[in-house]
């Protein structure tokens, strides 16, 4: 029988939270033979949901653009429910590293998906190291948490 005690991580769900399309500019911006400039911004959030299960999602926004009229903007959120007990301090870490490790192949496909069907050809999202990224954010917080220091002389 598993201590009470011992470290829990499982998966609950993964699932498709929010998916949107737009396409202001069409038709005529699908008549156009430049090519567009493509951004992609993406997210990491956490919340708990009931106690030890947290949800955690990532989420996509790719815009592409021609000029400055859009050609489409794709948003996704992908999420994830985990239930995670036991982990002391590594709780943070662990809803930032590898929660979203696992949710994000499931959003890379419905973001590729959902373009593909709007009639354009797949966007790919790169592969991402969310420990980077997560080591990244941390240091940036402690970095705004340090009071600045003011030297006098007298």
């Amino acid at each position: 029988m598993a201590d009470s005690q011992d470290p829990v991580f499982q998966i609950q769900r993964v699932y498709l939270k929010e998916a949107s399309l737009e396409q202001p500019n069409s038709p005529a911006i699908l008549l156009e033979q430049e090519q567009p400039n493509v951004d992609i911004q993406l997210g990491v959030e956490a919340t708990q949901a009931a106690e030890g299960m947290f949800e955690v999602a990532v989420t996509a926004t790719v815009t592409t653009k021609i000029k400055e009229r859009t050609v489409f903007l794709v948003e996704v959120k992908q999420a994830g429910i985990f239930e995670i007990r036991n982990v002391g301090d590594q709780l943070n870490a662990i809803m930032g590293i590898a929660c979203p490790q696992i949710v994000y192949p499931y959003l890379r496909g419905n973001v590729a998906d959902i373009i593909t069907r709007a009639g354009f050809p797949p966007v790919h999202l790169a592969e991402i190291n969310f420990q980077a990224m997560y080591e990244q954010q941390q240091s940036q917080l402690q970095q705004q948490e340090q009071p600045s220091r003011i030297i006098t002389t007298a």
